[in-house]
């Protein structure tokens, strides 16, 4: 067997033998949510309560946009929306300059097999949980983010 042939075989064994791939509720640090509005309504309530909560919408990016777009494939809803406000990083960048690629802090939307969707994100404490550099300062300024995303959030899933 060639290299690339040996680890699909073993990739396909890891995975049968841990249960299938990780989802995002079983990883440390993320914050997960099924929801019962759709693909499309989540995005826009998750828009919605970004701009009430006086973040910025820094970047979107769709695997199912792509594939249909470059590929011609049809997939399930699948985006990420990246959240972040200038004066949090000027302050993230003053605790830590390799915390930067962090930045924006994302949201991701999945579409469900129901029709509906699921926003899925990392919490900013375990976003910056590596960068012992930033000390304190990086901590506090995390467990602020942590506030501001749980709130974004638990707007948008809102029933």
């Amino acid at each position: 067997m060639r290299g690339s042939n040996i680890f699909a075989v073993v990739a396909v064994l890891v995975l049968a033998a841990a249960g299938g791939p990780a989802r995002a509720a079983d990883l440390p640090g993320w914050k997960v949510a099924k929801t019962p509005h759709g693909y499309q309504a989540l995005i826009q309530r998750v828009d919605q309560a970004v701009k009430d909560n006086k973040m910025g919408l820094v970047t979107r990016a769709s695997a199912t946009l792509g594939a249909e777009k470059m590929l011609g494939k049809t997939i399930p809803g699948n985006m990420v929306i990246g959240v972040y406000r200038p004066d949090f990083a000027v302050r993230m960048l003053e605790a830590s300059i390799p915390a930067g690629i962090e930045a924006p802090i994302r949201f991701y939307i999945t579409e469900n097999a129901d029709g509906t969707a699921t926003l899925s994100y990392k919490t900013p404490t375990a976003v910056f949980a590596p960068y012992q550099d930033g000390g304190a300062k990086l901590r506090d300024l995390a467990a602020e983010l942590d506030i501001v995303f749980d709130k974004i959030a638990r707007q948008a899933t809102a029933p």
